[in-house]
């Protein structure tokens, strides 16, 4: 059915009715000049509980001269898509950066995650072959599959055995089995390494997108991965983002070398689309440089994961079973976890209200995420705020 304006405002209305409509706020400056969970929005300062600033470095002042000093040299804007003339030598050494921390031969700039798991799917399975995927996982893993015309199966989320029962019933010759490292809107960990195992066994690639673990999680900061074990051999595909742990902007695939090629071969949303701006690049280069060596971020912001769970449980709130920054506090109402919200964010909290389709109908919540750059207090204040909050909207919702 064709829609027209009068359509799209019946949408809109419907959004509204159901609680779903999303909505902007536009940060105004920053309170902290160093840090982003502090910023001021409509003349006030809020605490930042909602970003993906896993380890305080977005606003980190070495990554901004860095910044400065490559855009002196290289200007704003690469000009180009990558094959044609808008790789540098910037971009270049930030890809072997990541190949490097990442222990693998090659890896290859996307400008944003979406664009990544996008591409990397939809070039490497086609027609008439597989793509078997956690039902939980990010949508541009999703789209991504369905951009490239190969079957779509889902498995129940975490059901190894269900994924296994999946592939074996497959005789299609192309099969990928795909899932998220860290699940971002739930904060738990995929099982990677049974997923790894029967993707070997049933000859499939493995594609895991650890947007939400690499930096954070692991000794080295290598993620999901270094956690658990697990080589670039029994993991032939990872997918990682800039713009999270690491305080910057872009993604990037990695593998060997073959593989990675193919990828730069095939994938519509590299091939067609102007690189990443090369001062961004060589900034990046910084940032992976930090997350290697200053081992302290993760230490702090697992303790920060730690005590807000400790105030949590003790105050009786429906946390999700997470381990990581991303501490889900799950309330089953999209009008409930907008007014909880709406209440956090009058006391000068700013948490998300998380509704679907992000999240299945009857699993709202508000979705914590914890930064290195926070404070003991800003945390023990939040959970007070929280237990107001969900309190409150119990009896009034």
């Amino acid at each position: 059915m064709r829609r027209t304006p009068h359509a799209a405002a019946q949408l809109l209305q419907a959004l509204q009715q159901d609680h779903l409509r999303r909505t902007r706020r536009s940060i105004e400056r920053h309170a902290d000049p160093v840090s982003t969970v502090q910023p001021v929005v409509d003349g006030r300062v809020r605490l930042n509980f909602c970003g993906n600033d896993y380890l305080g470095l977005a606003r980190d002042p070495r990554l901004a001269q860095a910044l400065a000093a490559a855009a002196g040299e290289w200007g704003l804007g690469s000009g180009a898509s990558h094959l044609v003339s808008g790789h540098s030598r910037a971009h270049h050494a930030l890809e072997e950066r990541l190949a490097a921390f990442t222990g693998r031969e090659a890896a290859l700039l996307f400008s944003t995650g979406y664009m990544a798991n996008v591409g990397v799917v939809s070039a490497l399975v086609n027609r008439g072959e597989l793509v078997l995927q956690d039902r939980l996982n990010h949508a541009s893993l999703l789209d991504g599959a369905l951009l490239s015309g190969a079957r779509l199966l889902r498995y129940r989320h975490g059901a190894v055995d269900e994924a296994a029962r999946r592939l074996d019933a497959s005789d299609a010759r192309g099969r990928l089995l795909a899932t998220d490292g860290v699940f971002s809107m739930d904060g738990d960990i995929a099982p990677v390494v049974a997923l790894a195992q029967i993707a070997q066994r049933r000859s499939a690639w493995l594609l895991v997108d650890d947007a939400h673990g690499l930096g954070v999680l692991g000794e080295q900061g290598g993620g999901v991965l270094e956690l658990v074990g697990l080589s670039a051999q029994q993991v032939p595909l990872l997918v990682g983002t800039l713009g999270k742990a690491f305080g910057c902007s872009g993604a990037f695939v990695a593998g060997d070398r073959d593989l990675i090629d193919c990828v730069m071969q095939c994938a519509r949303s590299y091939v067609y689309t102007t690189a990443l701006p090369p001062a961004l690049a060589a900034a990046a280069v910084t940032a992976v440089d930090l997350v290697a060596t200053e081992g302290w971020r993760r230490n702090r912001v697992a303790e920060l994961v730690a005590r807000f769970r400790s105030g949590a449980l003790r105050e009786g709130l429906p946390l999700a079973d997470s381990q990581t920054p991303i501490q889900p506090l799950m309330l089953g109402d999209p009008a409930r976890a907008l007014a909880a919200s709406a209440q956090l964010w009058d006391a000068g909290f700013w948490v998300t209200a998380i509704r679907a389709p992000t999240v299945p109908r009857g699993t709202e919540r508000l979705r914590v995420t914890l930064s290195a750059a926070h404070t003991d207090a800003q945390v023990d204040a939040l959970v007070t705020a929280l237990a107001e909050a969900v309190r409150a909207t119990a009896v009034t919702v």
